[in-house]
């Protein structure tokens, strides 16, 4: 929700058009929540999720780590003060050319998923940790990763062989339960498959020492989420269940449970109308949409609180869309989002939740509307 913080500095700013406003303090709240949940685990944030400057100077002051998805993320992480060993080069997709910039930026640990990614990295970065990400089925999030990433266990055995084999060091497994992982047990079957992986690997001689748990940790929405401590005694009870007294070094990669609540976007109403004169609901069209940073409301996944200064009126459900001249650029149709009867054009809306996936996702120009402007106070 709103912090008093982001409302002052709405009030007196007064930034035209839409704009996103992080609240610093909530950030720094959720990373100590997470360390204190999971003591033993190091904490690398996405920085997919939200790459403000301001945001990775806090963390890595911190001590966080951080999970990149490129070279620019990495060169991020290294100007927010982070050193080389507290990076993780963890898009399983990478060109070859990247895995070589990345080694020779000091980065020395990696994720792959297939032997053909393993060759890349022994070729580019000799003598590399690679840990193998492999395939969950994503039950119970909102935000369900595809099987774009990642391989079968039984894969993940000769992936890491391989790795051997060409010099590099086989390091562990990784697994994503999903984005927005509201089922605090959707960890155990990973960690189940990890556990069995180490074990088979272990009978080929090559000892793992990390398991990668992944992001997933949600942030509160429209409906209230588990604690970060609840998933912390969750994840350790099942690490306990499948790894006896030989836990292993393990990494979390909250994102979105880092960053998301810490994060208000402000916009306007720029028309209401309807379709027909028997149309029951009305179209709210705000001056942010889909293609303005909101591309999470794809398929209706993600349901942000939006907040009015009318909410006191009586409510009627309302198709929600964006500005621009896209008939994909509809937020909620499937199913309508109440707002006040009495909301009018000018109106200014809150959109809470949003300090995760959104300026990322702002497109530079489309329609000739500027990328999402942020403010992290």
């Amino acid at each position: 929700m709103a912090t008093q913080r982001i409302l002052d500095f709405i009030a007196t700013r007064r930034p035209a058009g839409p704009c996103l406003v992080v609240d610093l303090d909530i950030v720094e709240d959720n990373f100590r929540a997470f360390r204190k949940a999971l003591p033993d685990s190091s904490i690398f944030y996405a920085v997919k999720a939200n790459p403000a400057p301001e945001i990775l100077r806090l963390l890595a002051s911190l001590g966080s780590s951080f999970d990149c998805a490129s070279v620019a993320e990495i060169e991020m992480a290294l100007d927010a003060g982070a050193t080389p060993n507290r990076i993780s080069f963890g898009n399983t997709i990478k060109k070859e050319r990247d895995v070589a910039a990345a080694h020779a930026l000091g980065v020395s640990l990696f994720a792959v998923d297939c032997v053909e990614e393993v060759e890349k990295v022994a070729r580019a970065a000799p003598g590399a940790r690679v840990f193998c990400r492999v395939l969950t089925d994503g039950e119970g999030a909102e935000w369900p990763l595809s099987r774009k990433f990642g391989c079968v266990p039984a894969m993940a055995i000769d992936v890491l062989t391989h790795a051997r084999d060409l010099g590099l060091v086989a390091t562990g497994v990784s697994f994503h339960v999903g984005s927005q992982q509201c089922d605090t047990e959707a960890w155990d079957k990973a960690l189940a498959d990890a556990a069995m992986v180490f074990g088979q690997l272990a009978e080929r001689g090559i000892v793992l020492t990390l398991v990668n748990m992944g992001g997933g940790f949600p942030t509160r929405y429209l409906k209230d989420v588990p604690s970060a401590q609840a998933y912390g005694r969750s994840i350790f009870a099942a690490l306990r269940r499948h790894f006896g007294n030989k836990i292993p070094e393990t990494i979390i990669e909250p994102g979105r449970g880092m960053v998301g609540d810490a994060g208000v976007i402000k916009a306007e109403v720029v028309l209401v109308s309807k379709k027909s004169v028997e149309d029951k609901n009305r179209w709210v069209y705000l001056d942010i949409g889909k293609f303005g940073g909101l591309a999470e409301t794809m398929d209706e996944a993600i349901r942000y609180p939006i907040v009015t200064a009318r909410d006191h009126d009586r409510m009627e459900p309302c198709v929600i869309a964006g500005p621009t001249c896209d008939s994909a650029d509809v937020l909620y149709e499937k199913t309508p989002y109440p707002l006040p009867i009495s909301l009018t054009v000018g109106d200014e809306v809150l959109i809470e939740g949003t300090g995760a996936y959104t300026t990322t996702y702002s497109a530079v120009a489309f329609n000739g509307f500027e990328p999402l402007r942020s403010y992290v106070i």
